[in-house]
């Protein structure tokens, strides 16, 4: 471990000591080999047989399918959906154990507000949202979030233990700022509904913070965590008009999230449900050329003769794929690890009632979220945790080569000892720990990217190729991802002339 590691991390790292209990685990998902072999343009197996396919989607995430969705639902069956991974999903893939499902990514989504007219029609479709009503079942149970603070933990996660009557005022202030920028309607989900070129895009959301006097320690943690949970930043290398967008587009007084034991994979599983005839796993594609008016798609196992390719992967990795595609020059991705530990017993929570989102004040981690917080059983022993960590104190390139660098024992180590800040006893009830890293896991909105040339020209098809991934909003959220997915299942249908 370097100098520079150990005094970015001090307290989470530690020796693994002989009187704790033994942790299983590993590191799951890994998908770094095969994103890399395409990075380096490694050679690949020539497909075996050639299958005509009128309309291709690469990329099975949240916005692969939500082209899938649309496709399907306006009648056009004639498409294959391909995805590099064993399983779809993207970031809200999920798992399963003999205690629970869990998610291994995205965990919620904020209850839609009347103009989320896509994500109201999905949730519609699932039986979720009727007449008007939400499923009391899917709205987060009560307590909600909780923040350890100060050797306690309160309820709620801005700060509020220990707060000054300075802090108080300007929590205010900026409460009533925000107010003003959600009333002009430039702050929405999806952000296309609204948006509209700022100045704040060109500064960072902790320079816009400083200008307006904002210098309250627990305000500018809070605004590092709101930054660090949507894009994997911090509040300095976030555009000012993200940092906004995150509290703006929401309404203050929403009754959700709405949340499931396995997160966001309750949403895919569902789509997989409905969709799962036209998904081929594992099957990464290493090539997209044109032969005349024709896109052919190639993959190891099958080389695919479309009209039109919804290209629902991240967009950095078209330029290594795609003919014709340039650099994505100004997409910057934030580096992610999530675990999901086992426990055999609940930790001591200092008398604190277990809460669904659980955060340390201070931490550079994000906390975890309890898979069993929405069981309606009466009485849990065992349950799950799904802890999150964005390394955003780094540059993502030197956080992504310090995620493939450290191994298992390693990150079980620094996980185990930033929970025990707030569970002491943590060592004594984890049994299992899987750790999965995701080099690529989310877009990063740096100040000047929202409103840049270089986001706006992927808005554009490459002729017959039509962009879909949640990154052409410049953050990565459930709803971009459909947004985009949608739209570009639009594009192509009129394409086909099947508008």
């Amino acid at each position: 471990m370097t100098r520079r590691e150990a005094l970015a991390a001090p307290a989470l790292v530690g020796l693994w000591r002989k009187t704790d209990r033994v942790v299983t685990g590993g590191f799951v998902n890994d998908s770094f080999p095969a994103g890399h072999r395409l990075r380096d343009r490694a050679p690949f197996a020539a497909p075996k047989q050639q299958v005509r396919a009128p309309v291709v989607i690469v990329g099975g995430g949240m916005a692969g399918l939500s082209a899938a969705w649309h496709l399907d639902k306006r009648g056009f069956r004639d498409f294959v959906l391909l995805e590099m991974e064993p399983h779809a999903g993207g970031n809200s893939r999920w798992g399963e154990n003999e205690v629970s499902k869990f998610p291994w990514a995205a965990h919620y989504v904020p209850v839609p507000a009347k103009g989320e007219s896509l994500a109201r029609e999905l949730f519609e479709e699932f039986g979720v949202w009727r007449d008007g009503q939400w499923d009391d079942r899917v709205l987060c149970f009560d307590p909600q979030e909780r923040l350890f603070i100060n050797g306690h933990w309160q309820e709620g996660i801005e700060p509020e233990d220990g707060a000054t009557p300075r802090d108080h005022e300007q929590y205010r202030r900026f409460q009533a700022m925000i107010a003003q920028f959600r009333a002009s309607g430039q702050f929405t989900i999806p952000m296309e509904r609204g948006a509209k070129p700022s100045p704040l895009d060109r500064v960072s959301m902790a320079d816009w913070m400083a200008q307006h006097g904002f210098d309250s320690a627990p305000l500018r943690w809070y605004a590092d965590y709101t930054c660090r949970d949507d894009y994997g930043a911090l509040a300095r290398d976030t555009s000012a008009w993200a940092g906004i967008q995150y509290f703006a587009s929401r309404e203050p007084e929403e009754k959700g999230p709405l949340t499931w034991p396995e997160g966001n994979g309750w949403i895919a599983a569902r789509l997989l449900e409905k969709l799962g005839r036209y998904v081929r796993t594992g099957s990464p594609v290493y090539r997209v050329s044109r032969e005349g008016v024709k896109l052919r798609v190639f993959t190891e196992h099958v080389e695919y003769m479309a009209d039109a390719v919804i290209w629902a992967a991240p967009t950095f990795v078209a330029s290594f794929v795609v003919e014709g595609a340039p650099r994505a020059d100004g997409f910057q991705y934030s580096p992610w690890l999530t675990a999901n530990l086992t426990l055999d017993r609940l930790p001591d929570s200092r008398g604190a009632e277990p809460a669904w989102d659980n955060v340390i004040y201070g931490s550079p981690t994000l906390g975890y979220v309890n898979a069993t917080h929405m069981s309606l059983a009466t009485h849990v022993d065992k349950t799950v945790w799904t802890f999150y960590w964005s390394l955003a104190e780094y540059a993502p390139a030197e956080a992504r080569r310090l995620l493939l660098a450290k191994d298992w024992h390693y990150w079980k180590e620094a996980i185990l000892n930033d929970l025990a800040r707030a569970h002491p006893d943590i060592r004594q009830c984890v049994a299992h720990m899987d750790i999965m890293r995701i080099g690529h896991a989310m877009a990063r909105p740096s100040p000047g990217f929202i409103f840049s040339r270089e986001r706006e020209r992927w808005l554009q098809p490459l002729g017959n190729i039509f962009f879909a991934n949640s990154d052409l909003s410049g953050f990565s959220i459930f709803e971009e991802a459909q947004y985009r997915g949608v739209e570009a299942a639009k594009r192509a249908l009129g394409a086909l002339g099947r508008a």
